[in-house]
């Protein structure tokens, strides 16, 4: 069944949901923020099914990564990136192109009810993950996110290419808050006081090496795509003022921060004198101190796979940096972004990503959450639609634009599995949602499934009918 009739199939009347067909070339569907939220707005989907002149075919023969083997370029027995004819790709470990249709969080979950329920459906971790990554590339996907259960994974004899996230200023964070006095006060939500990572701290030098050093397990590992350092930190546009004005005048960061800021202005110089050029130019400054060290950490103890990255997530900061994205560029392979608070990507955010950086991009996170699933569905980033075939819509739409950019290598959808409701040690912003492919208790939602499967088994003719316009056929 195409999306089109699944998505009319699932449309209960009590939603409200609305679409229109036909010719228009998009369908409508309903959302908003979270489920405290009664105000529905209308959004455009354009799916598989509504591309003009677009026919879906055979595409060619998957290679042992899950890439094509339509044409190939040096092997190298690792993933690395390619610019090819205006496109960038990866290209896998056997020379062919490759683009990552991921799944993050592909880990058991935690509660006594899902523990019950694995034990009696699976038995062990490696029947699980033989499992669910069979039912993983049954709709299309080729490769596992951040926080997926990677030493289970790597023990099968076709494991999906993975990734492996390491938490070195999280971390450095987390074992030195007590520093300045129990909790960081004024702290983001990451945690951070002031909202500023801890980059100048001579302590973060050394924690990296300690924080890092284990990933040299991973080097000779054929399926690892590459590493995330970090998840979301704050890369705030007022970092410079935040350094000078709130921090203690024999504090280390204050100390760096107050010499370059001098040196910049030719003379001792006060917080009033900041201006935005400053700011912007203290950006690519106070980011180069973080990304310069884990990179050359990274490729200390593994030269052999890509850098993904520390997964940017604010849309108005760093995605908006000329200056974070040029440095980006300098040391990552591939950049990172979780994709919230927007329908979908825009042409020129990812334009502009590819031609600051120098360097392709990834989605890390971005989901919807679907009402019809039980779930309160209060919390989250994603934004609430009425069914799971509106989630699915919501996919087609969203990746067929991340294709249609030229720039983008790869996709991760947050995330495998919906948490237990019930499990009250659960990170509150996860609890209540469905933000899962499968529910708490291994229940694939299907009509989601679907039409992911609908798109991520035509990635490689969507790209052909992109970068070909006249020959659409």
């Amino acid at each position: 069944m195409g999306i089109r009739g699944l998505i009319t199939a699932m449309i209960p009347a009590v939603l409200g949901a609305t679409y229109a067909f036909g010719q228009a070339g998009y369908v409508e569907v309903e959302a908003r923020d979270n489920a405290t939220k009664e105000e529905w707005r209308t959004y455009r989907a354009v799916t598989v099914d509504h591309l003009p002149g677009f026919r879906q075919r055979r595409e060619p023969t998957a290679s042992p990564y899950g890439g094509w083997t339509a044409w190939q370029r040096e092997a190298t027995g690792f993933f690395r990136t390619e610019k090819v004819d205006g496109r960038w790709w990866i290209i896998d470990p056997a020379g062919y192109p490759f683009i990552h249709k991921g799944v993050a969080v592909f880990a058991l979950g935690g509660s006594d009810r899902q523990q019950e329920e694995f034990r009696s459906r699976f038995g062990t971790p490696e029947a699980w993950a033989e499992d669910q990554m069979g039912m993983l590339r049954g709709y299309g996907f080729n490769g596992l996110g951040a926080w997926s259960d990677v030493n289970t994974v790597r023990t099968m004899e076709n494991p999906m290419a993975y990734t492996v996230i390491v938490s070195p200023m999280g971390d450095y964070r987390t074992q030195h808050e007590r520093r300045y006095g129990g909790s960081y006060h004024s702290a983001g939500w990451q945690g951070y006081r002031f909202n500023l990572a801890m980059v100048f701290d001579p302590e973060f030098d050394e924690y990296i090496e300690r924080a890092l050093a284990p990933i040299e397990r991973y080097r000779d590992d054929e399926y690892l795509l590459g590493y995330f350092t970090d998840n979301e930190l704050p890369w705030v546009n007022d970092a410079l003022d935040r350094h000078l004005t709130l921090l203690a005048h024999d504090e280390p960061a204050y100390l760096t921060v107050k010499e370059w800021f001098d040196e910049r202005k030719g003379h001792e110089a006060g917080p009033d004198e900041i201006t935005d050029e400053d700011r912007r130019a203290f950006l690519g400054f106070y980011f180069e101190a973080y990304v310069s060290k884990v990179e050359a950490a990274l490729r200390k103890y593994d030269p052999n796979h890509l850098y993904l990255g520390c997964r940017f997530n604010q849309h108005h900061e760093e995605m908006s940096s000329p200056d974070i994205f040029r440095v980006a560029g300098k040391y990552m392979d591939i950049i990172s972004i979780n994709h919230y608070r927007k329908w979908q990507p825009e042409e020129d955010d990812m334009r502009n990503w590819e031609e600051w950086s120098g360097k392709p991009f990834m989605i890390t996170e971005w989901y919807t959450k679907g009402e019809d699933s039980g779930l309160p569905n209060n919390t989250g980033a994603g934004w609430n639609v009425p069914t799971q075939a509106d989630r699915a819509a919501f996919y087609q739409n969203f990746a067929l634009e991340l294709l249609r950019s030229g720039n983008c290598v790869g996709w991760h959808w947050f995330t495998y599995m919906d948490n237990d409701p019930e499990n009250l040690r659960t990170d509150p912003s996860n609890r209540d949602s469905n933000k899962g492919v499968v529910t708490w208790d291994f229940q694939p939602y299907l009509p989601l499934l679907e039409g992911m499967k609908q798109l991520n088994d035509n990635v490689w003719n969507l790209i052909n009918y992109f970068d070909n316009p006249k020959g659409k056929k």
